[in-house]
């Protein structure tokens, strides 16, 4: 049985709006990064049951890239997405609306190369980052 991480964040945007730039590539690569050193230089979403997406991050200085991806399970319009990653662990996103704002929630399964502690601050960083660009958009 695989760990599951929870990270979350409270979006001061409504679902729909989240929905789009959560989900959409152009949206993707200005927000799909942990740290200022990192970037996603291209993005590919097909947001559909059985879709793929595929999200290329990468180092800015070029030491190092790959590839996440993976396939979806759940597409329920502005209010949850999941998939299952290309190594088999399952990933859900909720988005709730929350007064004026969204809750997004991540839960994903941990893989073993890595801490949890490590794992879940690399993903909420993450979820931090789209926050700061859902709301400045």
């Amino acid at each position: 049985m695989n760990t599951v991480i929870t990270v979350q964040s409270i979006v001061n945007a409504p679902a729909a709006k989240v929905w789009e730039l959560y989900n959409t590539p152009a949206h993707v690569v200005n927000w799909n990064n942990a740290s200022e050193d990192w970037h996603t230089p291209h993005a590919e979403n097909d947001l559909r049951v059985g879709g793929q997406f595929k999200y290329t991050m990468a180092a800015k200085d070029g030491s190092f890239s790959f590839d996440f991806g993976g396939e979806y399970t759940t597409v329920d319009q502005e209010k949850e997405i999941a998939y299952v990653l290309g190594d088999g662990r399952k990933v859900k996103v909720t988005f709730v609306p929350a007064g004026n704002g969204t809750t997004v929630t991540t839960q994903f399964e941990a893989e073993s190369q890595n801490p949890v502690e490590m794992q879940q601050g690399g993903w909420q960083a993450i979820l931090d980052n789209f926050k700061k660009y859902a709301e400045a958009n």
